[in-house]
């Protein structure tokens, strides 16, 4: 497997600013581009960015210019986006082009996977971020780390590629054999920990407090654990105490993604979290009282 060298990242949200502005750094904004469609990138082609107050010039693409594929590609869009992102990777996407997605949800390797070969698809999860965007504003205490690797560990040159990559970039990372089951424990948090904050319009202190916040959204998790082990993957109440642990170790006025998005009027990614949860519970009959709670009260 040829070294990483040029790379498309899709999505200047939170995550795309965070490791793609070390990405960039590193590697240089020549081989580093954001890629986004070309109304987006008319209004937003002169702002300029901040990360932690200090001033960052993103190098931005139009999509209707790249004219060549990428080494790497990394999807960093929210859910409602994934779709149209899918046919606007393309071009960006070679024989040997490998894809990440640093998006919330278990979903999106499967739904890229429908369009692009899943040989280069690896199975990604961003964690440990209280990383917040404000407009063209980015602030963070925490960076956390990528997690990545081969769903059937058929992919080690993939694999290793990327983590010679992040290495010379200084991007934390941790290649996991059980990256399926790390995804459901990510998923598991967003669930409890995105929707809590977001339906009681509140931050990560007050609902990993003891109290009903706290007594619910860990009742969300369980019916994810329970749709979890018909899938074959194992999570535990002590997964749901670890989940709400790593979330004390973050900024306590501090607030996911979601509820940014609730705040500024931006759709939510609910669908991707109680949607699914709901959606997985009827097909195996599982109830799911609490994520129905909450996607009834966001949508």
């Amino acid at each position: 497997m040829k070294p990483i060298k040029t790379t498309a990242i899709y999505g200047l949200g939170a995550l795309g600013m965070l490791f793609g502005s070390r990405l960039q750094q590193a590697y240089g904004p020549e081989n580093v581009k954001f890629v986004m469609d070309s109304a987006r990138f008319a209004r937003h082609k002169d702002d300029i960015y901040t990360i932690n107050d200090e001033p960052f010039a993103f190098a931005l693409q139009d999509a209707a210019e790249v004219n060549a594929p990428s080494d790497l590609v990394i999807v960093a869009v929210k859910g409602p986006d994934l779709a149209a992102v899918v046919d606007q990777i393309a071009p960006s996407v070679g024989p040997d082009t490998i894809i990440i997605s640093f998006m919330n949800g278990i979903t999106s390797e499967d739904i890229l996977a429908s369009k692009y070969t899943r040989r280069h698809i690896l199975d990604c999860i961003a964690i440990g971020m209280d990383a917040m965007r404000d407009d063209t504003q980015l602030h963070y205490t925490k960076c956390g780390k990528i997690q990545f690797g081969s769903r059937d560990n058929t992919q080690a040159e993939d694999v290793w590629a990327v983590e010679r990559y992040f290495d010379t970039a200084g991007i934390p990372y941790e290649v996991r054999n059980d990256i399926r089951r790390a995804m459901w424990y990510k998923y598991l948090l967003n669930v409890g920990v995105n929707q809590a904050c977001t339906v009681y319009e509140t931050d990560y202190g007050h609902v990993t407090s003891p109290g009903p916040i706290c007594d619910e959204m860990k009742d969300a998790m369980r019916e994810v654990c329970r749709i979890a082990a018909v899938e074959g993957i194992t999570l535990t109440e002590d997964d749901i105490n670890a989940a709400i642990e790593l979330e004390k170790t973050l900024k306590p006025d501090g607030y996911p993604s979601m509820r940014q998005d609730a705040l500024a009027g931006r759709p939510t990614e609910v669908d991707l979290f109680a949607g699914t949860v709901i959606e997985m519970g009827k097909k195996y009959g599982i109830p799911t009282p609490v994520n129905q709670k909450y996607k009834d009260f966001l949508l």
